[in-house]
């Protein structure tokens, strides 16, 4: 039995869905998301609470998928979700270039632009080291998070590089210290 697909989902009032087939449109007080509903899974509001049911056990293995689908588009319409990004090196920095483009100097020969796709919003920090990714769709800001950070990988040698700010790096010992 799914453990998670079983948990209820804490239903704002200023949140109201929609179901379409197999999508549900969730709109609230910071925009509107549209999650995917597998076939077999339907929502039951009660409450105040939204309840994931699956009609039978052969959908069991994705009841939680589609919880967890539902939870994620809920806390998106009214709280959002956000990343952050460190950059550490010398000389490596990012910068807002006009409203939607993001410009990294990582230590390549050229500059790397960054365009941000729509419902992404990108702050960097004074000293142009920390980058905070934010927007309603989990999924979006996620791969926006990793694509960033795929740019120049943190090296585990130098340490160097774009990482997650709760990511931990252990540091490798280099050539001389192999004897």
């Amino acid at each position: 039995m799914s453990r998670i697909g079983l948990k209820p989902i804490a239903l704002p009032t200023t949140v109201k869905y929609t179901v379409n087939g197999n999508d549900v449109e969730v709109t609230g007080p910071k925009g509107k998301v549209t999650a995917l509903l597998p076939t077999g899974i339907r929502l039951e509001a009660k409450d105040g609470v939204l309840h994931a049911v699956r009609d039978n056990d052969s959908q069991k293995a994705i009841h939680g998928l589609a919880r967890a689908l539902m939870f994620n588009a809920v806390e998106g319409v009214t709280n959002g979700w956000k990343k952050e990004l460190d950059i550490v090196g010398i000389g490596y920095r990012a910068e807002m270039k006009g409203a939607g483009m993001v410009v990294f100097t990582l230590g390549y020969s050229h500059p790397i632009e960054f365009p941000l796709p729509a419902g992404i919003t990108v702050t960097i920090d004074p000293k142009q080291t920390h980058l905070t990714v934010e927007g309603i769709d989990r999924q979006k800001v996620g791969q926006v998070a990793a694509d960033m950070r795929s740019l120049r990988k943190p090296d585990p040698y130098k340490n160097k590089g774009v990482r997650y700010s709760d990511e931990k790096l252990k540091k490798k010992v280099g050539k001389t210290g192999s004897k």
